[in-house]
């Protein structure tokens, strides 16, 4: 009986790589090792203070244990799409355009099976984040990779596939920027996508989880601020990494009325929506960043992508800081003198024994991110540093094998 219970599917999904590492994580610590944890995307610091007391104050409420609306409170929407106009000059209808969601991942995770059927192909890119293609998976949908090189900046070249691929996608989904690869879109890129999509009949998805979150100038941008997007695109957006909510569990679709509607449709059949009193503080947070001289958790990040970046680099471990998001995307460091090449699973994990310092083997995003690792600077500086010091002491020793 044992070996009939589980779908079929679910092999086709893997195991959960976040998962995997902190089962690793776990074992490490148990040897004896301070792990200094660098590998999930989970901010450390909390929301402001007003947030947190519009959550405990909507929570007191008696009301706010009943049932929500499935797509979310109408003051929530309406606020997301004034959000939108403020910081995009995006134009969002705050009902047809936009859905509430249990955070992006949760619209990510069901957004293939609201658009659609079993056997169509989506284009994801490659390396990407690993729900797009468990999503498809789940689907029974086809992924077909967007290869994310660096000779290309790990930006996606849209003409790497031919036009016939491009007529059959049902919808390409990208991250600009992106996760694992947090390189700069310029809106010229947004424009070809767009326009590819258009000429496809292809619905264009983008992620953009972390549009607060670009450094040394660099802002992202929505592509629904783009003339003609609302016909053929959606974006999703997410309150977890840029507003510090992660733990709450809120985020929305906005865009295209009949795709946004789709994905509205599924979810009023599986979920009840997100809790009211979620809603109130996501409220709070986004009228923060709009008020004049809001400065936001931006800073803070770009001085620790600043820091680890120095600090690896000195270790001996040459990376590039990222345009944007919480991530370096770093290639496994090579003995200078040749020698036994790591693959980036086989390296990370002896990183976490040797080191307890735990970060992602690029494998985890797809094919084109092996020989490389995915770091979160998701800890204080000094915990950095700290972090790049251990690996300092030991790259030295582990490339001569004695690690």
């Amino acid at each position: 009986m044992a070996d009939r219970i589980g779908a079929d599917k679910l092999t086709r999904l893997g195991s959960s790589i976040f998962d995997e590492v902190a089962a690793c994580r776990a074992a490490a610590a148990a040897a004896g090792q301070d792990v200094i944890d660098l590998s999930i995307g989970s901010p450390d610091l909390p929301p402001s203070t007003r947030v947190m007391q519009a959550l405990s104050e909507a929570a007191l409420k008696p009301a706010s244990y009943r049932y929500p609306t499935s797509h979310g409170s109408e003051e929530f929407r309406r606020k997301a799409a004034e959000w939108m106009s403020f910081r995009f000059d995006a134009k969002i209808d705050a009902y047809d355009g936009l859905a509430t969601l249990m955070g992006s991942q949760d619209g990510l995770a069901h957004l293939a099976l609201a658009l659609c059927n079993p056997g169509d192909k989506a284009i994801v890119p490659d390396p990407g984040y690993p729900v797009y293609a468990a999503s498809l998976a789940v689907a029974g949908v086809e992924p077909v990779g967007l290869k994310l090189r660096p000779e290309n900046g790990f930006l996606p070249h849209p003409d790497d596939l031919p036009d016939e691929v491009w007529d059959e996608a049902r919808f390409v989904l990208l991250g600009l920027p992106g996760n694992p690869v947090g390189a700069a879109s310029s809106r010229e890129l947004l424009e070809r996508l767009l326009a590819k999509c258009r000429k496809h009949n292809t619905i264009l998805v983008h992620d953009l989880a972390y549009s607060e979150m670009g450094y040394a100038g660099y802002r992202p941008q929505s592509v629904l601020a783009l003339p003609g997007a609302l016909d053929i695109a959606v974006e999703f957006h997410s309150m977890s990494k840029s507003f510090h909510m992660a733990g709450c569990r809120i985020g929305f679709l906005a865009g295209n009325p009949e795709a946004v509607s789709a994905l509205r449709r599924l979810k009023a059949n599986i979920d009840y929506g997100v809790f009211s009193a979620v809603q109130q503080a996501a409220i709070v947070a986004l009228d923060e960043v709009m008020e004049p001289g809001y400065v936001g958790y931006g800073r803070i990040y770009e001085s620790r992508r600043d820091a680890l970046v120095r600090a690896l680099n000195d270790a001996g471990w040459p990376v590039e800081p990222p345009a944007a998001t919480m991530f370096i995307w770093a290639a496994v460091p090579q003995p200078p003198q040749g020698g036994k090449r790591w693959s980036s699973r086989a390296f990370a994990e002896r990183l976490l024994m040797d080191t307890g310092v735990a970060v992602v083997p690029g494998d985890a995003f797809g094919s084109e991110g092996e020989g490389y690792v995915r770091i979160a600077f998701v800890e204080q500086e000094e915990r950095l540093i700290e972090a790049a010091e251990r690996i300092a002491r030991w790259l030295p020793v582990f490339w001569k094998g004695e690690g």
